[in-house]
């Protein structure tokens, strides 16, 4: 800005420069005053004609673009409506950080786990459908050569290069709203004839930039060298000058002038011995540092230690490692309970390497290790603890924990890429991760956890607050007993579950899509939406109406479009292409646009990154100020018909004591 106004200061008047009065009345002479004019956009200014271009950069009543601009915000607006304007930018994005650790099961025999899965297949409990999500998502994440190398193959040949992902919503979003090809437009198409050319062009240009210099650069560098070079022959000659005049020193001046062997700069003769009398031992080195490039380029210095320069040890004698055990436990010292024994009744042990065969059972008798179940207790058990199950750990300054723990994976040897989610894609699905979640913990590092989930969707600025009070704080962290509530006998198999709570002012309830991986408003419908009395099979009067919706006007699509919220917007656009197009006039007002980075590889081996705006909608449903309780039976009513619930009826006699019960009624 202030470039801006000295490059413009050469335009003003002479009396306009420094003139600010609203009254001033100077006459109007070229080149000296110019008349007084008021804002065109009526903000109230009065100012000199010559500072109206000025006066746009601070008018608060001037069109200008929005702040977010370069990241894809199309609005224009004054400049004094700027910050308000962000609270609603479709450009502001904000990506949800929360996170909750997820620990895997201790006993997956259990009788509950395994009914979970048989009873509650349309996914209609949240607790349930969420630890399924965050299973497989860990499965995804968890890779066997980073657990097991020694299971894993080696790969000689390198891997074919995978196509790079984006860096910033590289992975496209789920809800299907995001454009295609790369356009600036909302709900764009594919590549044109046109834009194949353009790309062939850009490969022409990017292999151009890469086999020429970058000049701006080294003219920089040329005329930095150079304007440092002219001072420092500028200063020799005027030095020469200088003691001309004096008696005696007039050979020492000449090969000042000539050699330049005075000042320390890095081209002159035998500065480096200069430095070192002139220059502390700290400055030599930061000298060194800063100036070592341009003496190696002039010949000051070697780049390398020359060969006949280098240390060569001489004859070497063995000397004797000697181990001194040395250590002594401190007096505050307190062995653990286990080691608190007798070690002269302990028997001898010796360290003997075994096998399975020892056993002396079959191969058919032997358990075959869940390959699951093994691998998640193996992440467990470092995350917790900090090591491996298979890891020789010091226990104390006395003892040393010599464990081994080895596992049978019939689908091993691996592949270098294999993951957890590889090996277990044929099997059965089975529960393998509490239902229960915690959102704090203090006994691991979160941030490289592997049990560690986060939210990661994206929302506007101004959806933000509501995803976070709807979905986490009212619904994620109240499943456990108080938004849903399971049986009391639920450790013993019983998988009824009760929905306490329900939005007040929405007939709907709460349901979670595991692809998704978001909470949404299911609407309560009473009966089919479509009733005739026309005689047919219901089949053919399905397929008769089952387009209604869409012969409606394209106007009053669009009406009807403005009432429903950004989820069912973006589940909207995903049935047809006119539904598309009805859902693309709400993506300024209702959407969000973010940079999608894609890395861009050409013909000649080259790559480039390159950004294109994706348009789309959040995954926030209907928003929920207030909630009320639902009318489900109660709990109680359930365990009348629990099968679980069994009654223990008494039928012997019990003696009572009934002479001290005498006594005390007397007293």
């Amino acid at each position: 800005m202030s470039y801006y106004r000295n490059f413009k200061a050469s335009k003003l008047h002479a009396h306009c420069e420094s003139c600010y009065s609203r009254r001033c009345r100077a006459p109007v002479e070229i080149s000296v005053s110019c008349v007084i004019i008021s804002c065109r956009a009526l903000c109230g200014a009065t100012f000199h004609l010559c500072k109206e271009e000025e006066h746009t950069l601070l008018c608060p009543n001037e069109k200008v673009p929005c702040l977010n601009a370069q990241f894809g915000c199309p609005f224009r607006m004054c400049r004094s409506k700027q910050a308000k304007h962000l609270e609603v930018c479709p450009a502001s994005v904000i990506c949800c950080s929360m996170e909750w650790n997820r620990w895997p099961l201790e006993d997956i025999q259990n009788d509950f786990y395994i009914n979970l899965l048989k009873d509650d297949k349309e996914g209609e409990a949240l607790d349930l459908s969420m630890a399924i999500r965050d299973q497989r998502y860990l499965c995804n994440r968890i890779k066997m050569k980073s657990l097991f190398p020694e299971l894993v193959e080696e790969d000689d040949e390198p891997l074919p290069p995978e196509e790079e992902e984006g860096a910033v919503g590289g992975k496209p979003y789920s809800n299907g709203a995001e454009v295609n090809g790369g356009s600036d437009y909302p709900f764009g198409k594919g590549p044109t004839p046109a834009t194949q050319k353009e790309n062939i062009q850009e490969e022409k240009v990017a292999a151009a930039e890469e086999r020429t210099l970058d000049r701006d650069k080294y003219d920089r560098y040329e005329m930095m060298f150079s304007m440092e070079r002219g001072g420092c022959k500028q200063a020799s000659i005027q030095n020469q000058d200088d003691k001309t005049d004096s008696k005696g020193s007039s050979k020492e001046s000449e090969q000042n002038a000539v050699g330049g062997s005075v000042g320390h700069a890095p081209w002159q003769r035998g500065v480096l011995e200069r430095v070192g009398q002139d220059m502390t031992a700290q400055e030599y080195n930061m000298y060194i540092v800063h100036n070592g490039r341009m003496l190696i380029s002039f010949g000051q210095m070697a780049a390398c230690t020359p060969r006949e320069k280098d240390f060569v040890y001489g004859n070497l004698e063995p000397i004797p490692v000697m181990t001194l055990y040395n250590y002594k436990p401190p007096i505050s010292y307190r062995g653990k309970r286990i080691h608190k024994k007798d070690y002269s009744k302990i028997p001898d042990t010796e360290h003997k390497y075994t096998d399975t065969s020892d056993l002396g059972l079959s191969e058919e008798d032997i358990h075959v290790t869940d390959e699951m179940y093994a691998t998640l207790l193996c992440c467990a058990e470092k995350e917790v603890r900090g090591h491996k199950i298979c890891e020789t750990v010091g226990i104390d300054g006395n003892f040393v924990d010599i464990a081994t723990q080895t596992y049978s994976y019939p689908t091993a040897p691996f592949q270098p890429d294999t993951s957890l989610a590889d090996i277990t894609a044929d099997k059965e699905l089975k529960l393998y991760v509490q239902t229960v979640t915690e959102s704090i913990t203090s006994r691991h590092d979160t941030t490289s956890c592997t049990f560690t989930f986060r939210c990661g969707h994206p929302f506007r600025r101004d959806e933000y607050p509501y995803h976070y009070k709807n979905v986490h704080a009212d619904i994620q962290f109240s499943l456990e007993g108080w938004f849903e509530q399971r049986c009391p006998l639920a450790y013993l198999g019983c998988t009824y579950v009760r929905k306490n709570i329900c939005p007040l002012a929405q007939k709907a309830t709460i349901s979670y899509h595991q692809n998704l991986s978001t909470f949404s408003l299911k609407p309560q419908v009473c009966g089919p939406v479509i009733t005739t009395g026309e005689p047919g099979p219901p089949q053919a009067k399905q397929a008769k109406y089952e387009d209604s919706l869409g012969n409606l006007p394209y106007e009053v699509l669009c009406h009807i479009a403005s009432f429903l919220d950004c989820f069912t917007l973006s589940q909207l656009a995903l049935v047809s292409q006119l539904f598309r197009d009805v859902c693309a006039t709400h993506l300024q007002e209702r959407g969000m646009v973010s940079l999608k980075w894609r890395k861009k590889s050409y013909s000649h081996g080259g790559s480039r990154w390159k950004c294109s705006k994706v348009w789309e909608f959040s995954n926030l449903f209907s928003k929920v100020d207030r909630w009320c309780l639902g009318d489900e039976p109660s709990m109680s009513d359930h365990l009348k018909v629990c099968p679980f619930y069994q009654r223990e009826m008494k039928t012997e006699r019990i003696a009572v004591m009934l002479k001290d019960w005498k006594k005390n009624q007397v007293n």
